[in-house]
């Protein structure tokens, strides 16, 4: 053993490290995280690459179309059709805002100071130039806020913009607008809306309003939805209108406490049904209020295509990414995953109008709902449906319910099979009757 340990040593002792590669390690060493910066582990991170895992399940659901904004994906051959227009929308916006006598130096030097605070939202370190990085913020950022103003109609579209007339265009900004990885800090936003507004302007609506209000043309609110959030800041576009579905009651929820944790998740709408439990519509703010009562559950309506399947994909992915937010999103994906594992049990789901299918076949409805909660962390001690999880697993595992169900499927399933059953039951008691009024005059007779 100490031969063994003395030649090791020898070697040790003998061999030459290379300086230059010590050098290298050295400078690795030294050398700060760039694709995952140190800055991601921070509160004021808010703006990720999706986790590749994701991308690998979900496909292109989380890049960009037609329009980038933000450094991730800036710069890529199919979306320079757009980012030609962005100059233009920038000359709009500064001959009108010209008027106040502000110039484009105006608004880079308005944009500048924020720079590094902007440059703290996002997960990688961006290899840009102080005049690059605020450029595109000034470029990207004037381009939404100019787009936010057109279609809500403060000021006209130029003749002949291609944006307005091409309304496909349009259906592609919805989506890539709210995709996780093409995000800008909402206060560039703010900054550059505030600088560009017009004295016409000041009483008008505010950026948060003119933003769900362009989104509402994919989502089909109702006006008083929009103007119960006039003022909802958030992290970026995507965290605000995230946030605009979660009523401020359920923010509570999740940290009161009090709650027994469920023992597991809950089991597809098949089984349940199984157990007599029914899954009924219902009105309610918000897609993510969702009750469980006397053996039923009740949510509202949520409408499934191409939109909507990029906005909840895009919002778990945040939350995934995000430590510091709620994870309401990620607890409703999780459970319409539970609810549905077959093209049957999307089927029931639409009898039932829970949900709206514009996306596709059941089968690829039940694909997209199973991938939505697929590899996703979800910690059930911080999920607003607890009591939800609780009453249909307490429900499901009392062995009446299951049982008065089978009868009921049995029986009661058909017409034909409740008057089989009637018919029978009516049989049944004719005879008990028959041998009844047989047997007790015999009785009555016989007693002294």
């Amino acid at each position: 053993m100490e031969s063994n340990q003395s030649s090791a040593d020898e070697v040790m002792k003998n061999w030459e490290v290379n300086t230059d590669h010590l050098a290298y390690m050295h400078k690795k060493i030294l050398e700060p995280p760039r694709l995952l910066s140190n800055a991601a582990g921070r509160s004021s991170c808010c703006i990720f690459r999706v986790p590749g895992r994701m991308v690998e399940i979900n496909g292109k659901s989380y890049q960009p179309h037609v329009v980038s904004i933000g450094p991730y994906h800036r710069g890529k051959p199919h979306l320079q059709m757009i980012e030609e227009h962005k100059w233009s929308y920038l000359g709009s916006l500064l001959k009108r805002i010209g008027k106040k006598e502000l110039l484009l130096e105006d608004l880079m030097r308005a944009v500048q100071p924020l720079e590094n605070k902007a440059r703290e939202c996002f997960s990688e370190t961006i290899q840009m130039s102080t005049d690059e990085f605020v450029e595109m913020m000034v470029l990207d950022g004037c381009f939404v806020v100019e787009l936010f103003r057109k279609v809500g109609k403060l000021i006209p579209f130029e003749p002949n913009d291609p944006i307005i007339s091409m309304v496909w265009i349009l259906s592609f900004f919805h989506r890539d607008l709210l995709r996780l990885e093409n995000q800008i800090p909402f206060f560039v936003l703010e900054c550059i809306f505030d600088l560009s507004r017009m004295p016409e302007e000041e009483s008008g609506p505010s950026l948060s309003r003119l933003a769900l209000e362009f989104f509402n043309n994919a989502m089909q609110r109702s006006d008083a939805d929009i103007l119960n959030h006039e003022h909802l800041k958030g992290k970026h576009l995507l965290d605000m209108v995230r946030t605009s579905f979660i009523p401020s009651h359920m923010e509570e929820e999740v940290h009161n406490g009090g709650i027994p944790t469920p023992s597991h998740i809950i089991h597809s709408i098949s089984k349940l049904r199984s157990a007599g439990i029914k899954l009924n519509p219902m009105k309610a703010e918000s897609f993510l209020i969702v009750r469980f009562r006397n053996g039923v559950i009740e949510m509202p309506t949520i409408t499934v295509d191409d939109f909507m399947s990029s906005f909840l994909l895009n919002c778990v992915a945040y939350e995934q990414c995000h430590k510091g937010c709620s994870k309401h999103f990620t607890s409703y994906s999780t459970l319409l995953d539970c609810l549905v594992n077959t093209n049957k049990d999307v089927e029931y789901l639409s009898d039932r109008n829970i949900i709206e299918n514009y996306f596709g076949t059941d089968g690829e409805v039940a694909r997209f709902i199973n991938n939505l909660g697929k590899d996703v962390a979800f910690d059930i001690d911080q999920c607003y449906l607890s009591k939800v999880f609780n009453g249909v697993n307490d429900y499901y595992q009392s062995s009446w319910h299951v049982q008065w169900a089978g009868f009921k499927n049995t029986y009661f399933r058909t017409p034909w099979s409740f008057i089989s059953a009637l018919a029978a039951s009516i049989l049944l008691l004719l005879s008990l009757a028959q041998t009844f009024y047989t047997i007790y005059p015999h009785y009555y007779r016989r007693k002294p």
